[in-house]
């Protein structure tokens, strides 16, 4: 048998390492291969913003527009709020844009809240909340934005739920003379009031 020459005992040495660090990487990959696995899966996750919606039943009518009032006049209406809000929240009244056009001072407006009733028929309500008479210009000057806001309704974020308001106005000239009822012949007010919903 001859002896293998230097020359290939070399090249035996420059394969032999190589091949067995790709043989030893190849067992090391089995070995990897070859543990126990297991995963676990939370799928579908979304992120959706509720929303917060409400509506009357005056279909875009003021509740109150009455020409030709007399000292001691009064009058009622009733209005179905609807919330139609996916998410909880809280409803309050308040008023704005107040037309002062000498009558602000003696037209007084008692609001409620409560169950029965609607525009065209307050027949049935029930009242769970009162705000007391006052005078617009008294309603405009503290109860005219959301923080000011009175009767306040906590909505549970189903959409459909209902509260109705009554609203009493009367032309009050308690304490004035003559002089000065007739004074007020000729003046006029008006008002917005707005209900709004603000989410928890």
């Amino acid at each position: 048998m001859r002896k293998p020459t230097v020359r290939t005992r070399r090249l035996a040495t420059l394969v032999i390492g190589p091949t067995a660090i790709l043989v030893a990487g190849l067992l090391v990959w089995n070995g990897s291969n070859a543990a126990f696995t297991a995963s676990t899966r939370n799928t579908g996750n979304n992120w959706e913003t509720g929303s917060v919606t409400l509506s009357d039943d005056d279909l875009g009518a003021a509740a109150f527009r009455v020409s030709g009032v007399v000292p001691g006049q009064t009058g009622s209406k009733c209005l179905v709020v609807t919330s139609q809000s996916t998410v909880p929240g809280q409803v309050r009244v308040y008023v704005a844009n107040l037309g002062a056009q000498g009558l602000e001072g003696n037209i007084t407006v008692s609001l409620q809240s409560g169950t029965g009733g609607s525009f065209a028929d307050c027949t049935g309500f029930t009242a769970t909340a009162t705000l007391p008479p006052l005078s617009l210009s008294v309603i405009n000057a503290g109860i005219h934005d959301y923080a000011t806001g009175v009767l306040p309704w906590n909505t549970t974020g189903t959409p459909g739920e209902a509260k109705v308001y009554k609203a009493t106005w009367t032309f009050d000239v308690t304490g004035l003379t003559q002089t000065q009822i007739d004074a007020l012949q000729g003046k006029s007010t008006s008002v917005d009031v707005v209900w709004e919903l603000q989410s928890s």
